[in-house]
């Protein structure tokens, strides 16, 4: 079998698509726009997406979970479901260059989070790192210089949720299979977000309906072939190729939504990324030196 650092093409390839498919998604739910509730649309997406769930269904009926697990999978995707809502009310809010810049913060929250809860090591350079993303945060959201608006809380918000997310699943990802992992987050946000979405229930149109299928359709893809990505080169090689996602949101705002391009937002954008590589960068780096891997390190 071929090493996945052996084809770094067909990983920033694979991963140039990926940021195709979620730019797409970024872009679709902008055109929806106000025109659904928040809660509404991401109940829709995540309610049509559950005909991706299939090729699942086999390995999550065998999967045989016990009750801790079961109750991780439900804390998960409570905090997912916070933080699609969130999403999704931002979308409505801000430009798309913002959205897509702030939310590059999550892997910044989840190397906080395994320092903090799954007993990871925080050295001085990955602490810098975490300094430099906040700094670029700051450097979108100036505040003091400009308002401050619910939208970029939401993303703040959206980013932590997020990125709590991720650390249970990188728990969970040695107690079950990918597949279960993955169609249990789809399950729990789905009913998660049900309620919701009935307290402001509007009937919607077949064409909104289309947009979220495509909206659900874009999203499966995208996650498919980041998966692709990651089995063909390192994560540090595809990591800063995430960096054009910023820039095809930056070119969709200004060319299709009429939005401003602010050259603040792509520099904390930038600066934020920079960090996330770099935290990439010497997570792999201390992988390949370490003899006898952690605990918790076999599970990644």
């Amino acid at each position: 079998m071929t090493h996945s650092a052996d084809r770094p093409l067909a990983g920033i390839l694979w991963m140039l698509v990926t940021g195709a498919n979620f730019v797409a998604v970024t872009a679709i739910v902008k055109h929806v726009g106000s025109g659904l509730p928040a809660a509404e649309a991401a109940f829709l997406r995540y309610l049509l997406g559950l005909v991706f769930l299939i090729p699942m269904l086999g390995p999550m009926l065998r999967a045989g979970l016990s009750r801790q697990s079961l109750w991780l999978f439900g804390a998960r995707g409570v905090v997912h479901t916070l933080g699609v809502l969130l999403w999704f009310y931002a979308m409505t809010q801000i430009p798309l260059a913002e959205v897509t810049a702030m939310n590059y913060l999550s892997p910044v929250y989840v190397t906080l989070g395994a320092a903090l809860f799954l007993g990871e090591t925080l050295a001085a350079r990955r602490i810098l790192a975490v300094v430099a993303a906040l700094v670029g945060a700051l450097v979108i959201l100036r505040p003091g210089f400009r308002e401050v608006s619910p939208g970029h809380i939401a993303m703040l918000g959206t980013a932590m949720l997020f990125g709590a997310s991720y650390l249970i699943a990188k728990l969970m990802s040695g107690r079950a299979s990918a597949a279960v992992v993955v169609g249990m987050l789809s399950v729990t946000v789905t009913i998660g977000l049900a309620p919701f979405a009935a307290a402001v229930w509007v009937t919607p149109t077949l064409a909104q309906l289309g947009w979220m299928f495509l909206v659900a359709f874009f999203a499966t893809a995208g996650h498919f072939t980041m998966t692709l990505a990651f089995a063909a080169a390192p994560v540090t090689v595809t990591q800063p190729v995430t960096f054009l996602q910023l820039v095809w949101a930056v070119a969709l705002g200004a060319l299709v939504f009429g939005e401003s391009v602010d050259a603040w937002v792509v520099l904390g954008g930038v600066i934020i990324l920079g960090s996330v590589s770099f935290i990439t960068w010497r997570e792999a780096v201390l992988k390949r030196r370490a003899i006898t891997p952690s605990h918790i390190a076999t599970k990644i």
